[in-house]
């Protein structure tokens, strides 16, 4: 039958692990509510792209139209009286007035249909009379221009931004087409040199991947730019940057692990804060890495890109056996706390940092021979003061 001490040990390695799953349950509720933010987020740029190609799919058609169809609306305002909206000429679906108002009171919408859209964008371009009288109907009416929060003064200019666009008047667009025209040549050697790019160590690719964003960053945006080249190989520059970025912060985490160093002055508590934060952050990277480790590494392996890292004989297990630095320093700051001070003998600060040396040891694998030495000396001072 288990003695009590047994059953207080397994019932303390349960709730450790129901912590750690709790956790990990937690991260991963955050990642998906992260990538989610991403897909909204590309699938509006997406439809702002789609839209924008749209509006000059449009702008070619009607300027063939224009030239066999000569305007038929300049009318409009000439029979219109001053003072009585009951005589206006209706005009042909959509009136004009409406569709402006649409457009300044309101995001622009999605591509609409064919068969309606050419009407209306070619009634805003070949019929200035239709704004004119629509900025006089503005004046007039206060209560129509709060509503909207339009005045006289905003209207031009916003339509006249929307006549640019839809006429390919757009400065980002023109930025992008002058990239694509000016670095064309650079574009080209750099799509030769990501297609052969082979390495055999992880900071071969990471310099590779720096040298690339450098070349890179000169363009206004670079998946616009890159969309003109079908040659880009995306989907491998797309992991070298994963693989790199990876790399570089397990590296950056593990540096700050190395040099962590406890003062003495600090307080205890606080000190214990610090490295089970640092703690978290290390098993949070590396779990993450561990979940995907198989189907990265088989996707590594076939563009060419260094793999033998994310292996526990590789940087992942250096990143491992970097804990046991926090583990020594937690165990032996509270060894010579219970050597100090009276009122931390009653248990709970030993066990405190019990529990922190067991959940590095699980995380690492075991302990090296200082770390071991360090456990030795808090069990040995534990066990003179509680007993």
């Amino acid at each position: 039958m288990p003695s009590g001490d047994d059953i207080k040990k397994e019932l303390e390695t349960a709730l450790l692990e129901i912590g750690s799953l709790q956790k990990e349950n937690h991260e991963l509720k955050q990642e998906i509510s992260r990538l989610k933010t991403q897909i909204t987020t590309l699938k509006a740029h997406d439809l702002e792209r789609k839209s924008l190609l749209w509006k000059k799919l449009q702008n070619s058609m009607d300027s063939r139209k224009v030239i066999d169809e000569p305007p038929q609306k300049p009318k409009l305002q000439i029979n219109v009286p001053e003072t009585q909206n009951a005589s206006l000429p209706k005009p042909p679906p959509p009136s004009p007035p409406q569709l402006l108002q649409r457009l300044v009171s309101a995001p622009p919408p999605p591509p609409p249909p064919i068969q309606m859209t050419p009407v209306g964008s070619k009634t805003v371009r070949r019929v200035p009379a239709v704004m004119e009288f629509y900025r006089s109907l503005m004046k007039r009416d206060t209560q129509k221009e709060n509503k909207n929060g339009v005045t006289s003064f905003v209207l031009p200019a916003y339509s006249r931004d929307m006549i640019g666009e839809i006429e390919n008047r757009s400065t980002y667009l023109s930025s992008i087409k002058s990239d694509v025209e000016k670095y064309g040549p650079q574009l080209k050697f750099l799509i030769r040199e990501v297609q052969s790019a082979a390495f055999t160590e992880i900071s071969d690719a990471e310099a590779f991947v720096k040298w690339v964003d450098g070349e890179l960053s000169c363009l206004v945006d670079e998946r616009a730019v890159l969309k003109h080249f079908p040659q880009w190989p995306e989907r491998k520059a797309d992991a070298l940057r994963e693989a790199a970025f990876s790399y570089r912060d397990l590296k950056s985490l593990e540096s700050e692990v190395l040099g962590f160093k406890i003062g003495l002055k600090q307080p205890l508590i606080q000190s214990l804060r610090k490295m089970q934060a640092l703690q978290d952050r290390l098993e949070s990277s590396i779990s993450g890495l561990e979940r995907t480790r198989e189907a990265t590494s088989k996707r590594y392996k076939e563009l060419q890109i260094p793999w033998q890292w994310l292996m526990d004989t590789g940087v992942v297990g250096k990143i491992k056996l970097s804990s046991l630095t926090l583990a020594r320093e937690c165990m032996q700051r509270i060894a010579k706390e219970l050597e100090c001070n009276e009122a931390s003998r009653d248990g709970d600060l030993l066990l405190q940092g019990v529990r922190f040396a067991f959940r590095v040891h699980q995380f690492a694998g075991g302990f090296d021979t200082e770390t071991m030495h360090a456990f030795e000396e808090l069990k040995e001072i534990g066990s003179s003061h509680c007993g």
